[in-house]
């Protein structure tokens, strides 16, 4: 079984977002990091870059493939997570915690009615 915690809401392309007031954080699941093995390269925006809910705002590229990272909401790029230019393994370690990849400033917080449940995100990927 994979790790989901309760806390957050997902996508079905394997995002996650967390927010603790103004920000949202943004990864991707224990899931989606298994299904690409080991994480070798992560490319994200620059931070004050504009995202749109569904649209593709990086990349994360594997020993097994390259996929695209895709925005849970619509915002303002607040933060990313530096870390993972030099140590990309991260998101592979520590997927909720270390491994996040950006900080969002929410330009319409009703998209979180769009995302996942814990439960429903559990139910996709069983």
């Amino acid at each position: 079984m994979f790790e989901i915690p309760d806390d957050r809401k997902y996508l079905e392309s394997h995002e996650w977002t967390t927010t603790d007031g103004d920000t949202v954080r943004v990864g991707i699941s224990d899931f989606a990091q298994d299904e690409l093995g080991d994480v070798v390269f992560v490319e994200l925006p620059a931070e004050g870059d504009e995202v749109a809910a569904g649209d593709e705002f990086g990349v994360v590229e594997s020993i097994k493939a390259v996929s695209d990272l895709y925005a849970p909401i619509s915002g303002t790029v607040a933060a990313v997570n530096e870390d993972l230019f030099d140590a990309p393994e991260l998101v592979n370690d520590d997927p909720y915690g270390d491994g996040w990849m950006l900080e969002l400033e929410p330009s319409d917080t009703d998209e979180f009615d769009d995302l996942l449940s814990p439960e429903e995100y559990r139910e996709q990927t069983e």
